[in-house]
């Protein structure tokens, strides 16, 4: 049937349900990970896997979701950690056609640990103020850099461009202890990672 055969009224009804499913699915599609990300270390376990989200102007804003993988070490078992992480990169610079910096990225995390040997509450079973901190949620903030290698067009299979990137890190619990004990060695108080990210749209 022609659009000239369809009633003017009925006309308009079908040309608001298709923007309603435009609409409707652009906005499911904005929840697609633009990126995957892994990343060693970083008070968030010992290797975090996950995706996220570039937006901004310039994709100068990132907001990941990672889950990682703690061994046991000297506890009884290996635990799960979940991380949602903001970044923020506000320069870029480019070295040529394929390659670019970005001579700081920073931003901040928060990180819990997936076990019940980690709480929110202390407990009842320990005195009234034995723990004055979270055992199960870490705040942290991070600098770091980062270099892109935009992958040429005919050569792309899985991503666009590849970025290598270092974090250097600290947590809350980390500063209270330093702040509160002037014996607390300056280099626990930091951490280092290392990760790659492959940027897909």
């Amino acid at each position: 049937m022609s659009a000239d055969t369809i009633p003017s009224d009925s006309l308009k009804s079908l040309l608001r349900y298709r923007q309603r499913i435009t609409r409707m699915q652009e906005r499911w599609q904005r929840l697609i990970p633009s990126y995957t990300k892994v990343q060693y270390a970083g008070n968030m376990g010992l290797i975090s896997i996950g995706g996220g989200w570039s937006y901004g102007r310039n994709r100068q804003w990132e907001t990941d979701l990672l889950l990682g993988f703690l061994p046991k070490y000297d506890s009884d078992a290996a635990k799960a950690t979940l991380t949602l992480k903001q970044n923020f990169m506000p320069w870029k610079w480019h070295l040529s056609e394929s390659f670019h910096i970005e001579p700081l990225a920073c931003g901040l995390y928060i990180n819990t640990v997936l076990h019940n040997d980690f709480w929110v509450r202390q407990p009842d079973r320990y005195p009234k103020g034995y723990y004055w901190f979270s055992t199960r949620i870490r705040t942290n903030v991070y600098i770091g850099q980062r270099i892109t290698f935009k992958i040429p067009q005919h050569k792309r299979l899985f991503a666009k461009s590849v970025t290598a990137f270092y974090e250097i890190s600290t947590c809350d619990y980390y500063i209270l202890s330093h702040v509160g004990n002037s014996g607390y060695p300056l280099h626990e108080l930091i951490s280092l990672s290392f990760g790659v990210k492959l940027q897909i749209f």
